[in-house]
Formats: structure tokens, sequence, C-alpha cells
């Protein structure tokens, strides 16, 4: 395994960078007018997902001086999610977003254009948080949200890069944001500078061409990536590092929600990796911590803590 175990100078697991959002997801209640408040953000996501794993993780934004951030600072202070690499950006709202739900799946819809996280800027990043952290996080997201963002994204990944730290990338590709092209071009440098990759197959074969998920493993560790965890929906998912490979099949689950889960899988399986697990078990792990999350609303809540994750996969193992 790649991830180095646990220094004494390192002060977090996992820094997680882009951009939380407070969420309002469509319930089945009063003919779909009732909506459950909760909370989001593909890398705020990941982060508590990797805290409620046991990870010690920090989160690196901006919020809006506005009821929104305060919420999401209580949230992270109940997740123990340590947020003082976070500013307050008095001249910028807390991005929020509404899910709505129909017979084709989720959809969502998004107030973010301006937002706090939108203006983040190189000299806000938390460097001594990612020099001493071991995984530096972010997503096509953090990436897309703004030109500025972006920049500072990449900011990020050269100081952790010279600080010997990894670089975990998920994909989370929304054409919303920005378009193919760009997608494409930023998205393959980050998995070019990338060490874990955590693609989802429709976004590597938007931005690819290819199809297979063999070839599209294969084309994330041609370009630099060491590890690469392809999230296959229903299919399961494809794991893989130059010297091993292993298809893990869907934990079996009986999904009302899947927002958030492909988050839910990358913070539990960078959290399992920095932990010390063996490349399939922390495949095992995140596949079933992401299908438990689908069982409840919104992209916060129903994510498993480690007891309930351990035991469903200990109900599988019987079976």
């Amino acid at each position: 395994m790649d991830i180095p175990q646990t220094g004494s100078t390192a002060r977090v697991d996992i820094v997680a960078y882009g951009e939380p959002m407070v969420e309002f997801n469509q319930t089945g209640q009063q003919d779909g007018r009732q909506y459950l408040q909760g909370f989001g953000g593909d890398t705020s996501n990941f982060a508590i997902a990797a805290a409620r794993q046991g990870a010690r993780v920090a989160y690196a934004s901006a919020l809006g001086d506005d009821p929104y951030g305060h919420m999401l600072r209580a949230l992270w202070d109940h997740e123990q999610v340590d947020h003082r690499g976070v500013i307050t950006d008095a001249q910028a709202f807390t991005a929020i977003y509404f899910v709505t739900h129909d017979a084709r799946g989720h959809h969502f819809h998004f107030f973010r254009n301006g937002s706090a996280a939108s203006r983040m800027r190189p000299q806000d990043l938390p460097l001594a948080a990612i020099d001493g952290a071991r995984v530096l996080h972010l997503s096509g997201i953090s990436l897309a949200i703004s030109d500025q963002a972006c920049d500072t994204g990449f900011v990020a990944i050269e100081r952790a890069r010279a600080a010997g730290v990894q670089v975990s990338f998920d994909t989370n590709l929304r054409l919303k944001l920005w378009p193919i092209a760009r997608a494409r071009a930023v998205m393959t440098e980050a998995l070019r500078l990338c060490d874990i990759a955590l693609p989802s197959h429709d976004d590597v074969v938007a931005i690819t061409g290819l199809t297979d998920p063999d070839a599209l493993v294969d084309h994330c560790l041609g370009l630099g990536a060491r590890t690469v965890a392809l999230k296959l929906g229903a299919q399961g998912c494809l794991i893989a590092n130059a010297c091993e490979r292993h298809r893990i099949a869907p934990h079996p689950c009986s999904p009302v929600d899947a927002t958030g889960a492909g988050d839910t899988f990358g913070g539990a399986f960078i959290a399992r990796l920095v932990a010390g697990d063996a490349l399939a078990d922390a495949g095992r792990y995140a596949a079933a911590a992401a299908a438990l999350s689908t069982q409840g609303y919104g992209a916060v809540e129903p994510i498993p803590r480690t007891d309930a994750v351990r035991a469903a996969l200990a109900r599988v193992s019987v079976a």
C-alpha cells in the first residue's frame, strides 16, 4: 500500500478542499412539497464519511457570514471535522441546493454562482494543515465552480506533492458547471497529478470515450494515478494498482436516495487505506458504506459509522 503509516508530525490524516453546501431534499410527503433540510457538497460529504470511519479530517473552503455557513460549522463541530481552514467571506454567500426525485432518479438544482467557496484564493489555503496531512482530497467540482477555485485547487495539489502528501481525486463531473472540453483538460491534469483516483464510470466515459471498466482503470493508471477505485454503480466497483486488481460486487441494500453515495465511498475508502487496510479490503468496506448511505434521505444523515459498516459486512460474510 502506498500511504505511509502515521508519523508523529501528522496533524490530520486527510484535508479535503472544495465547496460545502446546505441541502433541501424532497421527501415523499405532502405530494412532494415537503423538503428535508440537510447538508451536502461532495468534499464535505467525503470529509464527514472519512471522519465517521475514524480518520482525522480537516476541511479547506470558504463560507458566507450567514445562517447556512453557521449551520455548516456546527455540523463539522458535531462530526469532529476540523474547520479552522475554512475562511469566512463576508462579501459572499454559502451555497445551497435542492434535490428532487422522480421515476428517473434524483435531480439537483444548485444556487451557487458567486458563492464564498468559488472565490477561494491560494492565500486562503491552510498550508500548514496540508503540509501535515497524509492525504489531500479534492474533486472535479472543487475545480469547476470557478476559474479562481480551480487555480487554488492546483496550488493545493502542488503544495501537497511538494510536502510528500498524497493526492486523492474524485472526478464528479458536472457539465452544468463547465463545458466538456475544459472538464476533459482539467480532469486529465488532475488525474495525472493524483495518487489515488476515485472516478465514476460515466464521468470517465465522458472524458475519455472509453467504456470498458478495465480500459478506464488502465487509462487512469497510465496518466499517473497509483491507485484507482472505479465506481460502477449497481455493478459494484473495480479497484486496482500496478500490482493487483479486484472486482468488488455491490453490497446488498434497499436504496431510497443515492445522494452522496459516491462521496461516502471515497471517504470510507481513503479512511481505510489510511488505517492500513489492504486494497481489496478497503474497497469492500467502502462499497458497503456507500450502499448503506443510500437507505436514507440526504447526503449526510445516512452516512454510516464504522460499527454499522462492520455489521453489514459480517452479515454478508455469514450469508
